[in-house]
């Protein structure tokens, strides 16, 4: 009897919630035995600042954007068999779609390698791109989601990817307002701290905002099931 994470290709976004989902708590957990960030809403980048916790967070993010890229590779070769069968789904949205998602993966990649305390301008240009780019993504998948039925996901599966895309779309904005106006990038905050609100607010939306898309993709495990890939070899002849 088959487990139910190896029917089909559901486990790579089940990969992808666990090991995101483990990135950014292992790094914290870290984090916090080291004393290097407060027990109260610190910046999921300042979890992984300074060593040990940096290498872990730069270690098990890349890996988070690899897995990403593969589940949404996965997502893209799905919905364009359907545009084949169907016709439902506009290829020229399903090619955007995995282009937005490469784009926020690549940021995720800057986060993880650029650490905010040290290269600040790269750190903070990989996370808007994969803030904005990774909310882009999930909106377009809502509009594949919804003109691909019946097939991929139900209805249900459907609304319920529309909340966690709606989440981390309303989330993003105040998460990026209130950092650029704290401006501020220190590990360590005190109540009476000029800017302390702002930072609090933005804080907590981004981790609304990272924890919206991961509970996004967990909305994929059902539709994954579904379906296989295969790789095919050809052997040409060299002259």
């Amino acid at each position: 009897m088959m487990v139910w994470f190896m029917e089909g290709m559901c486990f790579l976004p089940t990969f992808l919630v666990i090991w995101s989902s483990s990135t950014f708590i292992v790094s914290y957990i870290i984090a916090l035995f080291q004393q290097d960030v407060d027990v109260i809403l610190p910046y999921i980048s300042d979890t992984g600042a300074t060593p040990p916790e940096s290498c872990v967070f730069g270690f098990m993010s890349t890996i988070t954007a690899f897995s990403a890229f593969a589940t949404m590779y996965a997502e893209y070769k799905f919905v364009e068999r359907i545009h084949e069968n169907t016709g439902a789904v506009s290829p020229h949205l399903n090619k955007a779609s995995f282009a937005v998602g490469i784009i926020s993966c690549v940021g995720m990649c800057f986060v993880a390698t650029f650490q905010e305390t040290s290269v600040v301008s790269v750190h903070d240009f990989g996370a808007l791109l994969f803030f904005i780019f990774g909310a882009i993504y999930a909106v377009t998948q809502c509009v594949i989601s919804y003109r691909g039925r019946p097939y991929g996901s139900s209805t249900a599966v459907c609304h319920v990817r529309a909340f966690f895309a709606a989440l981390a779309v309303i989330a993003v904005f105040p998460t990026i307002f209130c950092a650029v106006n704290v401006g501020t990038s220190k590990l360590h905050w005190n109540s009476d701290d000029k800017d302390y609100t702002l930072h609090l607010v933005s804080v907590a939306f981004e981790w609304i905002t990272t924890f919206s898309f991961v509970f996004f993709f967990l909305t994929y495990i059902r539709e994954f099931q579904q379906f296989t890939l295969k790789m095919t070899v050809k052997l040409t002849e060299c002259l």
